[in-house]
């Protein structure tokens, strides 16, 4: 049945690509401004078509990808990912952004540590003299 059709809406598409894990998130994405189709900003109700170039804003990072194949049921992931093709353009940037969040978060764990060790203590206390 999903074949045969010709245009779904954007709210059930990125829902059944597993965008977002509600459709009602995909709705408020798309009322928020967080979704271009071809360069437009898209509304929840209007239809994806095979070819289109989507810009897509979550909290994964930011896609920029090519609608593939339609549907409007979610399925397993493996074939959620059939349904578009990111660019790699955009896997580029989020691998760097990755990457350099990753670094600030290793940056701060290592000078934000909660609670010093016992040897870190003892170190702490030959410094001040203790």
């Amino acid at each position: 049945m999903d074949a045969l059709r010709v245009a779904v809406r954007m709210d059930k598409w990125l829902w059944a690509a597993r965008f977002f894990k509600t459709r009602a998130l995909a709705q408020k994405s798309c009322e928020m401004g967080r979704i271009e189709s071809n360069g437009h900003l898209a509304k929840a109700a209007r239809d994806v078509r095979v070819g289109d170039r989507l810009k897509i804003k979550n909290e994964g990072g930011e896609f920029e990808v090519e609608v593939l194949l339609l549907s409007e049921m979610r399925g397993p992931a493996a074939v959620a990912q059939g349904l578009f093709r990111e660019t790699e353009a955009s896997r580029a940037l989020r691998m760097k952004l990755e990457a350099e969040r990753k670094a600030i978060e290793a940056a701060d764990g290592y000078l934000l540590a909660a609670k010093p060790s016992k040897r870190d203590r003892r170190q702490i206390n030959r410094f001040r003299g203790r």
